[in-house]
């Protein structure tokens, strides 16, 4: 195992143990959050449906890329990978190239949506904390594509946009802030 792929895996666990902890201490501190079932709810519901498929959308992108070897994220964590040679596979990755943009302005929408209807109690940190990753990849993806973003500021913007720990650090907060409203 590469020291890139074992710091990552070793990052993820770090950062699930962190969430558990905080879990426990918020699930015994915090009432119970009462469930409302209103229009508004119901509609948040179902921008959550939508923003989690296309988050999967978005880090399929990103896990296509590893499994072909391509960027640097791939010779990071794998550097001695040779991947296989599918036609199919660089298509939809060509396909995922092209939309991740168009999906990505749409998916920080919907996020934000969901989180504004749903009225999620911002004291308990996994809800804040997801909504500022979302709007921190959506903000630093926007300068990478914005046609006006001086150079130096583009650069960061990629170094920042392009992690992977971001992402994963979504996905934990989120499960388990959805799971101290279930």
């Amino acid at each position: 195992m590469s020291k890139s792929l074992r710091n990552f895996l070793i990052y993820t666990v770090i950062v699930l143990i962190v969430s558990l902890v905080y879990f426990i201490y918020a699930y015994t501190v915090y009432p119970p959050i009462p469930e409302r079932e209103t229009f508004l709810s119901e509609l948040g519901e179902g921008f959550g449906e939508i923003g989690l498929w296309a988050l999967v959308f978005i880090y399929a992108r990103t896990l296509l890329k590893l499994v072909m070897g391509k960027g640097k994220l791939a010779n990071r964590l794998l550097p001695d990978y040779s991947p296989p040679a599918i036609s199919g596979l660089q298509q939809l990755l060509g396909f995922l190239n092209r939309t991740h943009v168009y999906v990505g302005i749409a998916t920080v929408a919907v996020i934000v949506l969901h989180i504004a209807l749903m009225g999620v109690p911002m004291n308990i940190l996994f809800f804040p904390a997801v909504l500022a990753l979302v709007i921190w990849q959506g903000l630093f993806g926007l300068f990478i594509t914005w046609r006006y973003t001086p150079k130096q500021l583009k650069k960061f913007s990629y170094l920042v946009h392009a992690q992977f720990i971001t992402g994963i650090m979504i996905g934990i907060f989120a499960y388990f802030g959805h799971l101290l409203l279930d």
